[in-house]
């Protein structure tokens, strides 16, 4: 297990993120990826098919992009809710119609309310203790309900060519997770199974953007205007051989576990 020690008080209590806000979260790069049909392709569909309807938190909701994507797009299946500690990308969610709490998700009561799925997208890995916050959504989800956790994998092949060049190495990133870390995570909590297991997403403009650098940090500016730039890709229909092309790439890279992502679905029994 690789992880951050000593951590910045502001990350470890999340004062930080507030601060993000407008250079990141809030910029329009940023918002214009994160609101595309595309963003959240993949984790959509994985989402519906293990959650087909029913109430749904989102952890680290963040500007409430993936939650204000299932609404739209399955109005009638689902209760959305994101939770999250910054505050400024709260009002963006709420302004396009996303319920959001603003509180830590280990101090907030929920009383009786309970969750058919909680989703962790890309979030873990910012969590000093993620064993508690995989405690806290385990007492909040439903009988059968189901637990969505997404982080990037420090065993993928953009991370064994780049090394100490690999941007996702940042003072953000407390824990650098495999797959066999994520699961014994997971498997802390006895309430919890496996019920889905594998990597997901492959960028290679960032493969060859960070090969070619001096392996300093990346920007906040930097990292969204490459967002957009890959987003805009996926949606230009005169790249779509491309675009089947670096799928393939993908489809292998999954299957031995070497995307750039790692993902579980797990179930409360």
């Amino acid at each position: 297990m690789i992880f951050a020690n000593p951590i910045d008080e502001g990350w470890a209590t999340g004062a930080f993120y507030g601060q993000l806000a407008e250079p990141f979260y809030l910029s329009a790069d940023k918002l214009e990826s994160d609101y595309a049909p595309v963003r959240f392709a993949r984790e959509l569909k994985l989402f519906r098919r293990f959650c087909g309807r029913g109430s749904v938190l989102d952890i680290g909701c963040s500007t409430g992009a993936f939650l204000y994507q299932l609404k739209t797009r399955f109005a009638d299946a689902y209760q959305v809710s994101g939770i999250d500690v910054a505050g400024p990308a709260l009002d963006y969610a709420e302004q396009k119609g996303v319920r959001v709490m603003r509180e830590s998700f280990l101090s907030i009561d929920f009383k009786r309310e309970t969750f058919s799925a909680v989703t962790f997208w890309a979030v873990i890995e910012h969590l000093i203790d993620p064993r508690a916050f995989l405690a806290k959504a385990v007492s909040v989800l439903q009988p059968s309900g189901y637990c969505f956790i997404l982080v990037p994998n420090f065993q993928s092949l953009a991370v064994r060519l780049l090394g100490s060049k690999y941007r996702y190495i940042f003072p953000q990133h407390v824990n650098y997770f495999t797959l066999a870390t994520l699961k014994k995570l997971v498997a802390a909590e006895p309430q919890l199974r496996v019920v889905y297991s594998g990597s997901t997403h492959f960028n290679p403009i960032v493969i060859v953007q960070d090969r070619k650098s001096s392996g300093g940090f990346v920007s906040d500016e930097q990292r969204a205007k490459l967002l957009k730039r890959t987003t805009s890709y996926k949606q230009n229909p005169i790249l779509k051989p491309v675009k089947l092309g670096l799928q393939g790439i993908e489809s292998l890279l999954s299957k031995l576990n070497l995307a750039d992502n790692i993902v579980l679905v797990v179930q409360k029994v």
